[in-house]
């Protein structure tokens, strides 16, 4: 896969389909690399007639780590900014939206529709609110504002996301039972849930690139970034709001507070999904994704609808 350099960083990315197309931006969420993004759906997509482009953030996969920064502390993060002050940290989501930037400048791409998933939601809105003139279309999927008064995540199911994981190369076994466990408890009771595909998932990220430490940096970028709400009247471009009704992660009052935030957004609850994307959903995603692009977004009309709920 190759690599650029952007905002300042190595960025590794991905190119799917014709060059000539238009393109589409997947961005990827918290502490995840670019190939959750799979290149199943990503052909799917391409099959819309879709250029498609895949990236790793900054810490995470093969994009540029920032092993040397200290270890975000939350809670300070979380006091600063309830003051109103600019928390210490080696990033925030603005620089991620500007990685993005960077990238599409170097393939010369002038506009994108871009699509983000949880943080990559959050990072999507940003380049839709910050760089309007770069945004075709946007879709946020099972992501939030960052309002700090929604409900958030169980306690089972946050401490599921941050208790410490066996390190792979000490107990592999160990490692790939926690990535299972977490991945079940966030998967959604609608769709099946394949353990084995999910254990050789988490095989295939763990041998492309380990970075536990780019989870938590992340995670106080988010923190650091704050409410996004101020910032999304300003979006223009096409927008869709995807989430999941059984999201035990980010709820799905947090994709109709998102919606309720862009002018004109429409928004799809997808009955019985998680904080998952489930190959059996793929083709209705990128389905409801290219309808957005073209703007004639109407899920009650697509024959692939099986569960959605409209809001």
């Amino acid at each position: 896969m190759p690599k650029t350099k952007a905002n300042g960083i190595d960025i590794e990315y991905d190119c799917f389909g014709n060059t000539d197309a238009e393109a589409v931006l997947l961005i990827s969420g918290l502490g995840t690399q670019m190939i959750r993004w799979s290149e199943t759906f990503c052909q799917i997509l391409v099959e819309q007639g879709y250029r498609v482009i895949r990236f790793d953030n900054r810490d995470a996969g093969l994009s540029t780590h920032f092993d040397s920064a200290s270890m975000p502390d939350l809670a300070a993060i979380a006091d600063a900014v309830s003051r109103g002050e600019t928390p210490n940290v080696p990033y925030t989501l603005f620089d991620m939206a500007n990685d993005a930037v960077g990238l599409l400048d170097s393939l010369m791409i002038a506009r994108a529709h871009v699509v983000g998933r949880s943080m990559g939601g959050m990072i999507a809105q940003l380049l839709a609110s910050e760089h309007p003139e770069r945004v075709l279309s946007l879709v946020s999927i099972m992501s939030s504002t960052g309002n700090r008064g929604l409900s958030g995540a169980s306690p089972a199911v946050m401490a599921a996301m941050t208790s410490p994981a066996p390190h792979p190369l000490k107990d592999e076994q160990g490692y790939l039972a926690h990535c299972v466990a977490f991945s079940q408890a966030i998967a959604g009771r609608g769709y099946p849930f394949d353990e084995s595909a999910q254990r050789d998932r988490a095989l295939a990220e763990v041998k492309r690139a380990y970075n536990p430490n780019g989870f938590w940096r992340q995670l106080g970028a988010i923190a650091a970034t704050g409410d996004l709400r101020s910032r999304l009247a300003s979006i223009t471009a096409s927008t869709l709001v995807l989430h999941g009704s059984d999201d035990p992660l980010v709820p799905p009052e947090a994709g109709k507070d998102t919606a309720a935030n862009i002018t004109g957004a429409q928004l799809l609850i997808v009955e019985g999904m998680g904080h998952d994307l489930p190959p059996s959903l793929f083709g209705f995603v990128a389905g409801v994704i290219a309808d957005n692009a073209r703007r004639i977004f109407n899920p009650v009309n697509r024959p692939d609808v099986t569960r959605p709920l409209i809001a």
